[in-house]
């Protein structure tokens, strides 16, 4: 028998985060163990959920947006993540600054953050977000379950761990 259906598209862990948060910032060794653990059999999606308390998380959004663009979307989250205090006092320009460190062209970010090009889609992610319950970063959501990390991380990467690994055993 030949078996020549498509394969199954991996799961899908959308990771509802703000990078102007640090608690976002805490949920990052849990977000490198599972792509160290699963590599490309889970597909780990940031979606943008920028607070209003924190006044430079959407122009932030959009820079990760056109660092995605540029093909270095999550080297920019983290990057910009690890230095949240920074984000706080230098605002937009420190966005700019972090493209440019990382060899992506600064000046295309910059116009970015100037013409709005990527506000659609933060808004779209915020707005599905809300639609769904997030009221906090980071939250996750994986098989249709929500889990809110912006209170506590603790035992959210083994409950990922547990419903990726049952939605990949599903999958064989």
């Amino acid at each position: 028998m030949n078996d020549s259906s498509p394969a199954r598209p991996a799961p899908v862990l959308d990771v509802w985060c703000e990078l102007q948060c640090p608690d976002c910032r805490s949920a990052l060794d849990d977000l490198r163990a599972l792509r160290a653990r699963y590599g490309d059999r889970l597909e780990l999606r940031l979606r943008h959920f920028p607070l209003e308390k924190h006044k430079h998380a959407f122009a932030a959004a959009q820079a990760a947006e056109e660092a995605a663009e540029q093909g270095q979307g999550w080297p920019y989250v983290e990057a910009v993540l690890a230095r949240v205090e920074e984000l706080d006092r230098k605002g937009e320009p420190f966005l700019v600054e972090v493209a440019r460190e990382l060899g992506l062209d600064a000046e295309e970010f910059d116009t970015a953050l100037i013409d709005g090009r990527h506000i659609l889609i933060v808004d779209a992610d915020q707005a599905e977000g809300k639609a769904i319950g997030v009221t906090g970063t980071p939250t996750y959501v994986i098989g249709g379950e929500r889990l809110d990390g912006g209170k506590s991380q603790e035992g959210l990467r083994e409950r990922i761990e547990e419903i990726a690994d049952r939605l990949l055993a599903e999958r064989e």
